[in-house]
């Protein structure tokens, strides 16, 4: 039950950012910026962007829901809370502000660390860690993306 409650708590705070992180990218995907810059040939359709968030966000907080019910700690809190914030903020530093190296470094970053969640967080969850594929692979995908748009443009 515990867990239950857990992941519905994080599916609520996931979804959250992602709608905070869809506001602060202003006009987005769809702003003239966006539209005319140089894209990786590989970028998906539109449509795709939104199914994989909700495929990532379900399993990112049944992931989750498991790891507070077993590993609740200082450590946990602090890398959740990192993950959040630099998830929130790359389509800000992206999209609204276009300052692409540092997005870059944004999800260099928040790919690093879900390969700590996958690597070093899940020990005590190992067959729960698989549901961070779906994030890590994606976040892979985005950071080639993004790394296009540095070089092409």
């Amino acid at each position: 039950m515990k867990q239950l409650k857990l992941t519905i708590l994080f599916l609520i705070i996931n979804f959250g950012g992602l709608a905070i992180g869809n506001w602060l990218m202003g006009a987005g995907p769809m702003g003239d910026w966006y539209m005319n810059i140089n894209k990786a040939p590989w970028t998906p359709p539109g449509w795709v962007f939104g199914a994989s968030w909700t495929l990532i966000m379900i399993c990112f907080s049944i992931y989750l829901g498991k790891l507070f019910t077993v590993k609740y700690t200082q450590k946990i809190k602090i890398a959740f809370l990192i993950q959040f914030i630099l998830n929130v903020s790359w389509n800000y530093i992206v999209f609204n502000q276009q300052l692409v190296l540092f997005g870059l470094i944004t999800i260099l970053l928040l790919t690093s660390l879900l390969f700590v969640y996958y690597f070093k967080l899940s020990d005590q969850v190992k067959k729960y860690k698989y549901l961070l594929l779906p994030y890590i692979i994606w976040l892979c995908i985005a950071t080639s993306l993004n790394l296009y748009i540095l070089v092409h443009n």
